[in-house]
């Protein structure tokens, strides 16, 4: 009777417990949160953080995508098994969010033109080569509400992976080059502007650039809508062979590259 009673009371005893031990149990990360923390990891290169800091200072870039369909073969066919260079999902403007990131985690704001252009042109029946006098009164009204020290029109080159590729230190890196438009008064502030870019990837990441491009002239844009602001810069990122992890230790090195320009400001 005794070794009854004992029992039964070692068992109220244990149920009683139960509860409390349980909560006293670590709690298990989600997995949501793990991936979250996964991809910030993988994104921020340069500045080798996991989570961006707020903007601390007054410097902002604006970023858009006259050709916004513009896209990566590795990409699209690591996404539906289709090689492509153009695509209406998976394209260039993919890298807006994670050049945000990275610009965000030197204190630097960075806007995104709220416009699909290509998408507009298609509603609109606009033909491929009116792409940037299309995107221009988006691009004009955006920059009366809001001043910015740079913008960057960023798209794809047309070349193969063994022109804009480069391995550093056993990493592989997608090329830039910068391209500058001639035909107006003031193309001199933006060259000097790429100039500084330039000079800067090159100082972390030497080889990472193309050079910088001057185009006017008959059969060329000439313009680019950079005579709308004096720190406007056309960025070519990569060629079509270029994969997502070229590319994104590439945002990585540019938005490292003009955080410097604004730090030595």
């Amino acid at each position: 009777m005794k070794k009854t009673l004992k029992i039964w009371t070692l068992a109220v005893l244990i149920l009683f417990l139960f509860p409390i031990l349980l909560q006293l149990l670590p709690a298990k990360q989600s997995d949501s949160s793990s991936v979250l923390l996964k991809q910030k990891a993988y994104i921020v290169y340069a500045s080798n953080v996991l989570e961006a800091p707020k903007p601390s200072n007054d410097k902002k870039v604006l970023i858009h995508f006259t050709h916004s369909e513009e896209a990566y073969e590795p990409i699209t066919l690591a996404a539906n098994g289709k090689v492509a260079v153009s695509h209406k999902t998976e394209n260039i403007t993919k890298l807006g969010e994670k050049l945000q990131l990275q610009f965000a985690a030197y204190g630097v704001e960075a806007d995104l033109l709220p416009v699909d252009i290509q998408k507009v042109m298609a509603e609109k029946s606009i033909p491929y080569h009116r792409s940037y006098k299309t995107i221009r009164p988006y691009l004009q009204q955006t920059l009366a509400n809001k001043n910015y020290d740079i913008v960057l029109d960023i798209h794809r080159d047309s070349v193969g992976a063994d022109k804009t590729t480069v391995t550093v230190d056993g990493e592989r890196y997608a090329k830039v080059a910068f391209v500058i438009g001639k035909e107006h008064k003031n193309y001199t502030k933006n060259y000097e502007v790429a100039k500084r870019l330039n000079k800067g990837m090159e100082t972390r990441v030497p080889g990472i650039t193309r050079n910088i491009i001057v185009k006017g002239g008959t059969g060329v844009d000439g313009k680019y809508n950079q005579d709308l602001h004096p720190g406007f810069v056309l960025v070519e990122l990569g060629g079509i062979g270029n994969n997502e992890e070229e590319l994104n230790r590439t945002v990585a090195v540019i938005a490292e590259a003009a955080a410097s320009i604004f730090a030595e400001e």
